[in-house]
């Protein structure tokens, strides 16, 4: 080691009355900071699987969109035909009518379920965002506590203990939306 240079005795370290209680502090401030970690995660997790599905509902949307003007167009052509059997061309257009209108009907409950679908990834997101916004908080306390320990002064480990909690407190409003 180089002349000169003192490093503090271990046992002096470990006298000062902070050194435990800011420990205990930033564990804690660590063990919440995974736990909100890990929950962010799985929102955002939550959120692509519904926009997946929203997405998947949207191409199912489109494809019956696509089956009613198929329908509506051969139903027009057998009206305007002038058919040798009039009876098998009426029945032929009006089952093609038929299908359009099922297919009409089958649009508006797919666009209904894609909209919820959306509706479940936006409250995703919302969660997300208040998960990762108590992430930084509690970080952020977690290494103005951590200052405590150089420092030896107190102002750090209450300052980090408060902005831990107001990251504890963004991150448990996730659970109060709806």
């Amino acid at each position: 080691m180089p002349e000169g240079i003192e490093l503090p005795e271990v046992e002096e370290h470990d006298k000062h009355p902070l050194t435990i209680p800011v420990s205990v502090t930033i564990s804690i401030l660590a063990v919440l900071g995974a736990v909100v970690t890990l929950l962010g995660h799985r929102s955002h997790t939550e959120e692509l699987l519904f926009q997946a599905k929203a997405t998947d509902q949207w191409a199912y949307y489109q494809a019956k969109d696509i089956r009613l003007h198929e329908m509506e167009a051969v139903a027009d052509m057998l009206g305007l035909l002038a058919p040798s059997d009039k009876e098998k061309t009426a029945a032929a257009h009006e089952k093609y009518l038929k299908e359009a209108e099922r297919y009409r009907k089958d649009k508006e409950n797919i666009s209904e379920k894609a909209k919820e679908l959306e509706a479940e990834r936006d409250l995703a997101t919302h969660r997300a965002d208040r998960f990762d916004a108590g992430e930084v908080f509690l970080e952020m306390g977690l290494v103005i506590c951590s200052i405590t320990m150089l420092t030896k002064k107190s102002f750090f480990w209450f300052s980090g203990i408060a902005i831990g909690a107001v990251g504890v407190v963004l991150a448990a409003t996730a659970f109060l939306l709806h």
